[in-house]
């Protein structure tokens, strides 16, 4: 018995000395990290401080530490980011969605600033701004000559103060007297019904309220008799985390896990469950997606697909598996930076690019097929992690002819529908109005003096090859036949024309029928034609197909 207490006393004196010693050395690699960060610090001040006196010219300090601390973040990953004070409040717009200003967005069209989206129901559109308005004068500032930034600056004020703005229409110079508002952009900019019982719901961001709105509209879509659904996520970079929570409460039941974030510290580590009774968890959903939908779009499909709630439809998506925080600095400056990762309830993550391997190896590095794990859904299916959200019905995006994307880029399309509204009587109705083959004429004429050009993928082909057989030793010897190709396939304008006029029409549709109904009308008349769509309308069609999609397949 004292042999078993002597060796009692030995083994906890020897834990003892482990402990301490453990505690020892943590407390020395703690203070080592702790005096290498201010000996870094002190180093950087010193540096700032020395050029400052000691540098040829005069250097601005405030624009040299800003640079280098977004070159060191750079190192880190795109999404952590240093916001100094003057970038306050724009990055306050971007996370609530909410400013003080007339509503409208602008942008250049080389011939200055112009309206090119007046949202509905705020001061632009109620005063009678239109989309082409190139704006003159706000107030008494001549902004003519000023790029985009500044005079959306010029625009926005506090909530109920006055502007007056001077915009040149078509031949006419106009005035109007406008009251400033507090804007709040919509999370959802359009919400209809694709047939006589599909609901279809256009969710473009995830800022505050972004949830409430999807609420009111599939309740609404619901009181007209919509027994199925469709939620867009194509192109939606994400936002508020807690708003896709609340999303994806709307169509399961309370208590279920939604989403996990863990990091290195405990107070980001938290799991997010559904608190309320849901809107419809028995509505047949389809969700669709893109290499555009980000962070929580990715949070709001992956968890939809986990539980078997939807069927996910398009291409994969973006792959952002990073959390990002807002702390506070001194001199009212913050840092997002990212402090943990999220995981959806079948416990993937599924960010797509490893930076820690990246900052190692110096270029940006995908995660490996190779080190992707796959997981389980509710109902046994198989997903993997580590690449985005994959589609359970992939549609692949459309190749657009390069001459449509010359006519839309060089605004000749904008332009057209421009001249087209000033000309005509208000469009009845978006689903009757069609591009007629007189105004695809009056089209075609309306380039003839304008100028456009491109290169087709078949001449751009030939280009790369052409290249290569230059360095050939033997290109003397196939140089006419090269050349006489390189003639055979030059584009012909006119011919383009004809041949891509299904894709050129809608474009004008869409463009022409936004100068009516705006934003809303011209994500309407996108739907038509959408091959995406299509896929999701040919599925609620075929329900037994759908539930085999979200069953698993036995081995």
């Amino acid at each position: 018995m004292k042999m078993n207490k002597t060796k009692t006393k030995i083994l906890l004196g020897a834990l003892i000395g482990f402990f301490l010693l453990a505690g020892s050395v943590a407390f020395t690699v703690k203070n080592d990290k702790l005096f290498a960060i201010a000996k870094n610090i002190d180093i950087f001040a010193t540096l700032v401080r020395e050029l400052d006196s000691y540098y040829v010219d005069e250097i601005d300090a405030d624009e040299l530490v800003t640079v280098g601390i977004q070159a060191m973040l750079d190192e880190l990953d795109p999404y952590t980011e240093y916001i100094p004070e003057e970038e306050s409040e724009d990055f306050r717009v971007m996370t609530t969605g909410e400013y003080g200003g007339v509503g409208a967005l602008i942008g250049a069209r080389g011939e200055g600033s112009m309206i090119i989206m007046p949202y509905t129901g705020f001061p632009a559109q109620n005063a009678g701004l239109r989309i082409a308005d190139i704006l003159l004068k706000v107030d008494s500032v001549d902004v003519s000559q000023k790029n985009t930034s500044e005079v959306s600056e010029l625009l926005k004020g506090p909530e109920n103060t006055p502007v007056k703005v001077s915009v040149l229409r078509d031949a006419d110079t106009l005035e109007f007297e406008l009251v400033r508002k507090k804007i709040s952009l919509k999370n959802v900019p359009y919400y209809g019904k694709l047939d006589a019982s599909t609901g279809y719901i256009k969710l473009s961001d995830f800022t505050t309220n972004a949830s409430a709105e999807v609420r009111n509209a599939l309740v609404d879509l619901k009181a007209q008799g919509a027994e199925k659904l469709v939620l867009d996520l194509r192109d939606n970079p994400g936002g508020l985390l807690s708003e896709a929570v609340e999303i994806v409460n709307l169509f399961i039941p309370k208590g279920k896990e939604v989403v996990k974030t863990i990091g290195k510290i405990e107070n980001v580590n938290r799991t997010y469950k559904t608190s309320k009774t849901p809107v419809d968890k028995n509505i047949p959903l389809v969700v669709l997606l893109n290499e555009r939908s980000a962070s929580a779009s990715e949070i709001v499909a992956g968890a939809l697909q986990d539980y078997d709630r939807a069927v996910l439809v398009g291409r994969k998506s973006f792959g952002k598996g990073l959390v990002q925080t807002t702390i506070p600095l001194t001199y009212n400056a913050q840092v997002k930076v990212t402090t943990a990762k999220y995981y959806i309830p079948s416990g993937r993550c599924i960010q797509a690019i490893d930076y820690a391997l990246s900052r190692e190896e110096g270029e940006i590095r995908s995660i490996p097929d190779s080190l992707r794990q796959a997981f389980k859904t509710q109902n046994g299916r198989t997903v993997l992690d580590g690449a985005g959200i994959e589609p359970d019905e992939t549609v692949e995006a459309y190749r657009y002819a390069p001459i449509t994307y010359s006519l839309v880029a060089g605004n000749h399309v904008f332009d057209f529908a421009t001249q087209y509204f000033y000309s005509k009587q208000a469009v009845v109705n978006i689903e009757e109005f069609e591009v007629s083959d007189e105004l695809y004429e009056d089209f075609v004429s309306f380039l003839s003096d304008r100028e456009y050009d491109y290169t087709t993928y078949l001449e751009k082909s030939l280009e790369d090859m052409k290249e290569l057989a230059e360095q050939a030793p033997y290109y003397s010897e196939i140089k006419e036949q090269v050349e006489a190709l390189e003639k055979r396939i030059i584009h012909n304008k006119e011919q383009d024309l004809i041949s891509y006029q299904k894709e050129i029409r809608k474009a004008l549709r869409e463009e022409i029928i936004s100068r009516y109904y705006f934003q809303e009308g011209m994500i309407q008349a996108s739907l038509q034609n959408d091959s995406v769509i299509e896929k999701a309308m040919e599925l609620f069609s075929t329900p037994d197909k759908m539930g085999q999609i979200l069953t698993a397949k036995s081995e």
